[in-house]
């Protein structure tokens, strides 16, 4: 499959190698509205990256190992901790940084917001196959086991564009599967949508079109793909320098950021060209 880019489409952001603080082996990634960068770091660092990707700064620390992150509209900042075994949040209003739900969860791996529905969601990665989405009260962090999968080590989760369910990857399939949100909140049957992506997907985004972006911690690559259509193959690093076993994705524009796990940096892609 050729790629619909070139790798020269792809560009490092901001080199965190030698940064203080480092851009330790990122995880995940998110966009703030102001523009700015957002990542977590092997050490428990979440990190705001400025948005033009010329200086980096600490917003608090965990003192573990921060996965997937995401923010809610009054810029709160949620992000999952592998050491903790719990969410923490950054709160916009203090900037404090403090545990915010656990309950059970035992690899909390990806959040996301439903404000609509006043929760959280957040996939956990333990057990092959295990226990999929967990979800939380956005006001008392309370909750528990909302759909018992079972899943092949759940990992990256998107919202569906029209809020009728999640979007969740199944690294170990591979696969990416939909969990239906019912009427009254409970999760649907999961059922697998894409089940030709190779080889361990771990990050999902949704474009503004409805494209949903796949990232892929190995080899390093992302594809696309819209509703009805075939998967594509976006972008590939055969070298896996500048893309470098991508985990999770976010989307600025007709940017592309992604946290690259094997490196110390934050990938920019164009996307302008497509």
């Amino acid at each position: 499959m050729k790629p619909l880019l070139d790798i020269s489409a792809a560009r490092v952001f901001f080199d965190g190698i030698f940064s203080d603080p480092r851009v330790a082996h990122p995880e995940g990634v998110a966009v703030h509205a102001d523009g700015s960068i957002w990542c977590g770091n092997e050490v428990g660092e979440l990190l705001r990256i400025d948005a033009d990707g010329t200086r980096v700064e600490r917003m608090g620390s965990s003192d573990g190992f921060l996965l997937g992150i995401a923010f809610d509209s009054a810029g709160n900042c949620f992000a999952c901790d592998l050491k903790h075994a719990a969410i923490f949040r950054h709160d916009a209003a203090t900037g404090a940084f403090d545990k915010f739900a656990a309950s059970g969860i035992k690899v909390p791996n990806y959040p996301v917001i439903d404000e609509a529905r006043g929760c959280l969601y957040v996939s956990d990665s333990s057990g092959d196959p295990g226990v999929g989405i967990y979800r939380y009260d956005l006001a008392t962090g309370e909750g528990g086991v909302w759909c018992e999968g079972p899943t092949r080590f759940a990992n990256g989760m998107a919202m569906a564009p029209d809020g009728s369910g999640l979007y969740v990857i199944e690294s170990f399939a591979p696969a990416v599967s939909l969990v239906p949100i019912e009427s009254d909140g409970s999760a649907g049957a999961l059922r697998r949508v894409i089940s030709d992506v190779h080889n361990v997907p771990d990050g999902l985004a949704f474009g503004p079109d409805g494209t949903l972006y796949i990232s892929c911690y190995e080899p390093s690559r992302i594809y696309r793909w819209r509703d009805g259509g075939p998967l594509e193959l976006l972008i590939e690093d055969p070298h896996a320098t500048t893309i470098a076993h991508p985990t999770n994705v976010a989307l600025k524009g007709a940017k592309m950021y992604t946290a690259n796990l094997g490196r110390w940096h934050i990938t920019e892609i164009d996307l302008s060209s497509l």
